[in-house]
């Protein structure tokens, strides 16, 4: 593996976290340094919305309003690179709870794969494609959680 190489898989993991820690913390505009403005992202497997980056990041921001807490934990990321154009598989356990609306968090978890084309840009590494995956849902999405477009 050549130096140019280490660092491609280094930014990609980079990316990967960034776009996790964007997610858990509702930073819309961070999120926007995650994907090329015409990304084709799909969320439909766990009862989300699929389309484009900005109709699916308004979405976004409507449905995790709701939280009061996330955690996407990655790990088991293979990534095959091809000079500016990568695909990436990375699994994803992500605990989401809101108000139970007794005082307390109700929590489900998503259990998921991320399935990535990634493009490298001006600015870095940046996804162009992603379907999610769903392996398991834990417990119950919370009532009254809108989860479709």
């Amino acid at each position: 593996m050549n130096g140019k190489e280490i660092s491609d898989r280094i930014e990609i993991q980079d990316l990967l976290v960034r776009y996790c820690t964007a997610i858990d913390t509702q930073n819309w505009e961070l999120l926007d340094t995650c994907f090329v403005a015409d990304a084709r992202v799909d969320y439909s497997a766990s009862g989300g919305t699929a389309g484009d980056y900005p109709e699916v990041r308004a979405w976004l921001a409507k449905a995790l309003a709701p939280f009061k807490t996330m955690m996407h934990f990655i790990g088991n990321s293979s990534v095959t690179l091809d000079g500016n154009s990568a695909a990436a598989r990375t699994y994803v356990i992500n605990p989401m709870g809101m108000d139970d609306g007794k005082g307390g968090v109700s929590f489900f978890t998503v259990g998921a794969i991320y399935d990535d084309d990634l493009v490298r840009v001006e600015a870095g590494w940046r996804i162009s494609r992603r379907d999610e995956e769903l392996v398991y849902m834990e417990g119950a999405v919370p009532s009254g959680l809108e989860v479709s477009s």
